[in-house]
């Protein structure tokens, strides 16, 4: 490999709130690259609408934030991550105003809102819905004031391995074609999750699962990729682009109610709108079909209009734009995809079963979340775990390499039958399989003829050549992972509902876990 001029301390691929916020710790020990196939500001953080978690206020505890995080996880979260998580959340918050990021207040203090599953208030946020736009613009004008190199259009293509460790990356300029290698002593995957699987979904184009694909390549481990939110509430009418109508929404006391108008959330669960949101989602999916229509409503025509149009300024105007003036009329809402639960696994440190591979934000799987992400805690996790990715780098610039033991027995993808002939594989007909089969409420019967059709079109893909077609390939890829292991678990789980395993069985509160035998 040609290093000379092309080597970095770090190498950090994607430019969300985990890679944004890593590069600014890390350039304070070292020299830092940032990858990122788009601009700096393409990224899914931007579009977090909720906020950040935290407990800070007056009714409100770490203990009692660790309690609400593992009630979600659904039994598979990791207590000692969600520990770190609600410990650490205050050291890492205070970076982020140290950085500028303009949290809202009210008479000098941080306004805290309710979302579904939350006990209390405690969720952050900044321009009222537009969180994620406030944390990208002020972490990546950071970052242009520091000696950071970012590279944009440049995509992630191999992780290359050199003796068990990683050695650099290689990557495709997707303006010229050319491809080119950067040496590294840390590498640290932040490129989001795989949200661009399902054909409907709240998630930026760019969010195609490279980060997981690329690690899994290189042999690192992925785990929980069977657990995908869906989030209950997104803006559905004919022609327009699905947009995230937030959960605060309905923690500030929005009702859902049928095409017929009449609430129906009571009828299914007791905590009603404020439910976890893979009950909601189902909830909505059954009341759909029982009323034939492809939406519901979200009605907040109740609420003052002053605090409708304050608190919510981005899905007002978006409205607004779409002839819905929801201080007096309706939202019409359906469920579409939005955060994969699972991923590159990690310790609690970042670590992947690689020397010198790291993961962040979405991409990694640090066992919070478990089978169902508690609202908001996504952002939370990206810097308290990344602060902790920086932290142990520096033990490798010591000379020292501690990696977690891989994973006894993992699984692999399964060969399948593929006498059978299979319909021609694009985006439009993989992320319409996806959301048929693999989507909100799985069958056996379903999966298996998804996997049998994956592992198809698997077979027939040509070698990428160009942004596109990686994409493809990455998103396949992680369709095939996903869907194997909703196959394998054979229960009902958090975000994980299949019809003919409907309950959740003791024997399956553990998780599954695969590894392709390679490392260079």
């Amino acid at each position: 490999m040609k290093v000379k001029n092309n080597y970095f301390d770090y190498i950090i691929v994607g430019s969300g709130i985990a890679g944004l916020y890593i590069a600014l710790l890390a350039v304070q020990r070292g020299s830092v690259l940032i990858l990122t196939k788009g601009s700096v500001d393409d990224c899914n953080t931007r579009y977090a609408q909720g906020g950040i978690a935290i407990a800070m206020g007056r009714d409100d505890s770490p203990e009692l934030h660790f309690k609400d995080t593992m009630a979600a996880g659904d039994g598979l979260s990791d207590s000692d991550a969600v520990q770190i998580l609600t410990d650490e959340a205050a050291d890492c918050i205070a970076d982020l105003i140290t950085f500028g990021v303009p949290f809202d207040t009210m008479d000098g203090e941080i306004t805290l809102t309710r979302e579904a599953a939350h006990s209390v208030s405690r969720v952050m946020h900044a321009g009222g819905d537009a969180t994620g736009e406030h944390i990208e613009v002020t972490l990546s004008r950071c970052v242009r004031a520091t000696s950071i190199k970012v590279l944009e259009n440049c995509l992630a293509t191999e992780i290359l391995v050199k003796n068990g460790k990683v050695d650099g990356i290689r990557h495709l300029d997707c303006r010229t074609g050319s491809v080119e290698e950067y040496g590294c002593r840390s590498l640290i995957l932040a490129t989001g999750g795989a949200g661009r699987l399902f054909k409907y979904t709240t998630n930026s184009d760019v969010v195609t699962g490279d980060g997981i694909a690329v690690a899994y390549r290189a042999g690192a481990e992925i785990s929980d990729i069977e657990f995908f939110q869906f989030h209950p509430t997104v803006f559905r009418l004919p022609g327009v682009a699905p947009f995230l109508i937030s959960e605060a929404v309905r923690g500030e006391g929005g009702v859902l109610r049928s095409v017929e108008g009449r609430r129906f959330m009571p009828d299914y669960v007791a905590e009603a709108e404020m439910a976890p949101r893979d009950v909601v989602a189902r909830s909505i999916v059954y009341e759909m079909q029982k009323t034939h229509s492809d939406r519901v409503f979200l009605d907040v025509t109740h609420l003052p209009s002053r605090l409708v149009t304050t608190r919510f300024p981005q899905i007002y105007r978006f409205c607004l734009e779409h002839g819905l003036d929801i201080t007096e009329a309706l939202i019409p809402v359906a469920p579409a995809a939005h955060y994969l639960m699972g991923g590159v696994k990690v310790n609690s440190w970042g670590e992947t079963n690689i020397h010198g591979l790291f993961a962040a934000g979405e991409t990694a799987c640090t066992g919070v979340h478990g089978a169902n992400r508690l609202a908001s805690n996504s952002l939370l996790e990206s810097v308290v775990f990344g602060k902790r990715v920086v932290r142990a780098t520096e033990r490798i610039a010591s000379g020292e390499y501690p990696v977690p033991s891989p994973v006894v027995d993992p699984y692999c993808l399964p060969e399948h039958d593929l006498s059978s002939t299979t319909s021609p594989m694009n985006l439009p007909a993989l992320q319409s399989l996806m959301w048929d089969k693999v989507g909100i409420i799985r069958a056996g019967k379903d999966l298996e003829d998804a996997a049998r059709t994956l592992a198809a079109w698997e077979k027939e893909l040509p070698e990428p050549s160009d942004r596109p077609s990686h994409e493809l390939n990455n998103l396949l890829v992680c369709a095939r992972l996903m869907t194997e292991a909703a196959l394998i678990r054979k229960e009902s789980r958090g975000a994980h509902f299949r019809t003919d395993f409907p309950n959740s069985l003791p024997e399956w509160r553990r998780h599954i876990v695969f590894r392709r035998n390679r490392v260079g």
